[in-house]
């Protein structure tokens, strides 16, 4: 996630500068801390204006400040940054980088960076396709940085090929990945985690389950994956992709993810309980489909093994956290959970809360451990989901 992380985005004299004021925008509505270095032929393409306003930084260009002096360090910017991000990015600015010239604040920013630093080229598609500048781009490979590829379609000149450079949205994406690699906390860790609505049959054609998405424990599998954890997602049914670095099994009814669960616990380091299991499933199950007759039926149900008490009976050192959904008695119910099931702390959110419910991509969670409970705002799932790992290391390092 970007949220608090400091970005320098370093804007060249390309065309495609113009698409530097949205890249800008969604760095800031991600949370970051954005400030700007642009070339002096950058400003021909997009007002400094419009990038202050933007960035709500002041905007640097050279290394002082004419008028009273001010020294704009590109050591200090260099220390400061979680991210360099060069875009556009010319092929006269590529072969600068590649070859350690340091004529602007820019360049000499990039040579000062010891944080990741990022590329999105822009220009003309011979220029691109250039021995020379695929020479540049190969040396900085080389080097660490990461080159977001430009895209195909109509050019400033007319023509038609690869040299666009990438939409905003791509690169902000490139740019969270690339940050997500750096962090590579877990390594070495090895977690269980369960997400999804259980299927409990009733005959061949009909089941019990409930509106659970996944989309919760799908966020959590994956970020722990992103900070270098060995993930194994018990999935229950979803229509969600399998996040990358996961290892996904299907465990479709309760007794599938009882015995997975239990199967596996001896072998990891923690486990987060965040599928919707059914607490009851059918006492019988008809082999074939069950007739409509003229008459009411019932259905005999019977108790579920509990999961994560199960899990939390044998414990030992491993981390255990948990979900509690509620309607009412939220706070009571919680608690409850967390020490009838040996928690180490346990996730609060309440049908009640507006955006926190079945199918949506947010929610607004309470956590809550032995020493309190902590409310948080409405959030995306993913956002909730780097709060809930964070607190899985923060017990992991106690």
């Amino acid at each position: 996630m970007l949220k608090g992380k400091h970005i320098i985005l370093g804007i060249t004299g390309s065309i495609a500068a113009y698409k530097a004021a949205m890249l800008c925008r969604l760095l800031k509505c991600a949370g970051c801390e954005v400030r700007v270095v642009m070339t002096p032929m950058a400003k021909q393409f997009i007002t400094p204006l419009t990038m202050a306003t933007l960035s709500r930084n002041p905007i640097l260009v050279d290394f002082f400040d004419p008028e009273n002096g001010a020294w704009n360090s590109h050591v200090s910017l260099g220390e400061w940054a979680d991210c360099y991000l060069i875009a556009p990015a010319t092929a006269n600015t590529l072969a600068k980088m590649a070859t350690g010239v340091a004529d602007n604040l820019l360049l000499t920013t990039y040579l000062s960076a010891r944080c990741p630093v990022a590329i999105a080229p822009a220009m003309d598609l011979d220029m691109y396709a250039h021995t020379t500048t695929q020479h540049n781009l190969a040396a900085l490979r080389s080097t660490g940085v990461a080159v977001i590829e430009p895209g195909e379609g109509e050019l400033a000149s007319g023509l038609t090929g690869k040299g666009r450079m990438a939409e905003p949205e791509q690169i902000v994406a490139e740019v969270e990945r690339l940050l997500g690699e750096k962090k590579k906390s877990l390594s070495g860790r090895r977690f269980l985690v369960t997400a999804g609505a259980t299927m409990e049959p009733i005959d061949p054609v009909r089941y019990i389950t409930n509106h659970s998405s996944g989309k919760m424990g799908y966020a959590i599998a994956g970020e722990l994956a992103r900070r270098g954890a060995e993930v194994t997602l018990l999935s229950g049914r979803t229509a969600l992709p399998t996040p990358d670095g996961v290892e996904k099994v299907e465990t479709l009814s309760a007794a599938d993810m009882y015995t997975a669960a239990t199967k596996r616990w001896s072998e990891s380091d923690g486990a987060v309980m965040c599928a919707a299991v059914a607490d009851y499933t059918p006492a019988r199950t008809a082999a074939t489909k069950i007739k409509k007759g003229d008459g009411d039926m019932s259905i005999l149900l019977r108790r579920t093994e509990d999961i994560a008490a199960t899990l939390g009976r044998d414990k030992g050192g491993r981390l255990l956290a948990g979900f509690a959904l509620e309607t009412d008695n939220e706070l009571a119910n919680a608690e409850a959970k967390l020490a009838k099931k040996n928690l180490d702390f346990i996730v609060l959110n309440s049908m009640r809360d507006s955006g926190a419910c079945f199918r949506g991509d947010t929610n607004k969670v309470s956590i809550i451990d032995r020493d309190g409970r902590t409310d948080h705002p409405l959030m995306t799932k993913r956002e909730v989901a780097a709060l809930i790992v964070d607190r899985i290391e923060s017990c992991l390092n106690r």
